[in-house]
């Protein structure tokens, strides 16, 4: 699943070819990855007002692992997109390729005259319209703990001491903290020294500390390589992630660790595979 670096490379570069560009036509290829709220349009034309035809690309926003398509200003229309395990949101010029058709489910033609097209084989992520920005913020970001970029160590500190489960399991929790999955979690307890099933409320204020200085250092040089890509993960711009080869551990279970030799070990934690140095995480 993309976490924050790649939702963000792909925020960064979707941002910079449709910011200020005008939706003229919506192709909605597959209605069921849409969530157009409780007063469901019926109407064709309808559904496609509600993904924003002929509205104008304010902003390109994210929090944690979602997007935001804001239209014209923040009190008009929005779209909320999740990636899901294996969506894209790819900006091209016209026609569809043949390869991508199958699972493109929406494409937005601008004005002038390319695309961006909406592609997710598994069907994992999804599209949700909204009457304005807040009303998008209060459905899908109000319950999401602070993004992992911007969330200040007193703050998660707090949320931390409130939960009696081991660091893997609270720190995957988007209420806690938005925008870590199971990549960046395991890259950043090993770069902490910190076993995955500690517990996370007797975290000193201290470690908390040095733990948001290693988080934002590791997800701005993922974000910097274009993020990873481990199967088929691409930016708006069709382009393959490069920190993948900077895993120091995720993947890498039965492998020597990179600092002390000692094979490292590939577990289940909190329900998802997790690897880790027994030496050098404590």
């Amino acid at each position: 699943m993309p976490e924050l670096p790649e939702v963000e490379q792909v925020r960064r570069s979707l941002a910079l070819q449709v910011t200020g560009r005008r939706i003229v036509r919506v192709e909605l290829r597959r209605d069921d990855v849409v969530d157009f709220g409780r007063t469901m349009p019926h109407a064709a034309k309808a559904r496609r007002v509600a993904l924003l035809e002929g509205r104008c690309i304010s902003a390109i926003q994210r929090h944690g692992k979602q997007l935001a398509v804001v239209s014209d200003d923040e009190a008009s229309p929005a779209l909320c997109i999740h990636l899901g395990m294996t969506g894209s949101m790819t900006h091209h010029a016209p026609p569809l390729a043949p390869g991508v058709r199958k699972h493109t489910h929406i494409v937005w033609h601008l004005d002038n005259g390319r695309m961006v097209s909406f592609h997710d084989p598994r069907r994992f992520g999804g599209v949700w319209c909204f009457s304005s920005r807040a009303a998008l913020v209060a459905a899908r970001w109000s319950c999401l703990g602070d993004d992992a970029l911007s969330i200040e160590p007193a703050t998660l500190h707090a949320r931390l001491r409130r939960t009696t489960r081991g660091l893997k399991a609270a720190l995957l929790d988007q209420s806690v903290i938005a925008g870590l999955g199971n990549i960046y979690v395991d890259e950043l307890l090993f770069a902490r020294g910190l076993h995955p099933r500690r517990k996370a409320n007797r975290l000193k204020r201290e470690a908390v500390e040095h733990l948001v200085l290693a988080m934002r250092d590791l997800l701005e040089r993922a974000i910097a390589s274009g993020g990873s890509t481990l199967r088929n993960y691409v930016d708006a711009d069709g382009k393959a992630g490069g920190f993948q080869f900077e895993h120091r551990v995720y993947g890498r279970g039965g492998e020597a660790c990179c600092q002390c030799q000692t094979l490292l070990q590939s577990q289940q934690i909190a329900g998802r595979t997790t690897v880790y140095c027994p030496t050098c995480q404590r």
